[in-house]
């Protein structure tokens, strides 16, 4: 796609730092990263949301993810590691090309994420109940 960074990259027609490439899948280092190593990890294919990535894909994807993940705790000296994914606008997706962020965690980082006070309060079984029920409802 043309208004698409990573299918730039991933055509060769902008710059990358590959950590990982097969015929599904590749990864490359994120250009504002959040953590020292913050990575990312792309379908070839362009594929805005996460609902429409095909579930063999979405699943080498988080494969490649783990395996990722594993290896910044070696060779990076990670404590920790955040694997995210920011599916849609609400959610914070910045590039319309489904991806998963691999985010090395160290002590004191400064990265956190904040929990809304929406609720006040934490919902009731009740309701929590029935947003289940609603979910359930619609597998």
């Amino acid at each position: 796609m043309s208004d698409c960074i990573f299918c730039e990259i991933l055509s060769g027609s902008a710059p990358a730092s590959f950590t990982y490439e097969d015929d599904t899948v590749v990864a490359f280092m994120d250009v504002q990263p959040i953590t020292y190593g913050h990575m990312l990890v792309v379908p070839r294919a362009h594929t805005p949301l996460m609902s429409d990535v095909e579930e063999t894909v979405a699943m080498r994807s988080f494969r490649v993810a783990r395996r990722l993940g594993s290896i910044v705790r070696g060779t990076l000296g990670a404590t920790g590691v955040n694997l995210f994914v920011a599916d849609g606008e609400s959610a914070f997706q910045d590039v319309p090309h489904f991806h998963v962020h691999v985010i090395p965690r160290y002590p004191n980082d400064g990265f956190g994420l904040t929990f809304s006070e929406r609720y006040g309060q934490p919902p009731s079984r009740a309701e929590l109940e029935t947003i289940a029920d609603a979910v359930r409802s619609a597998l």
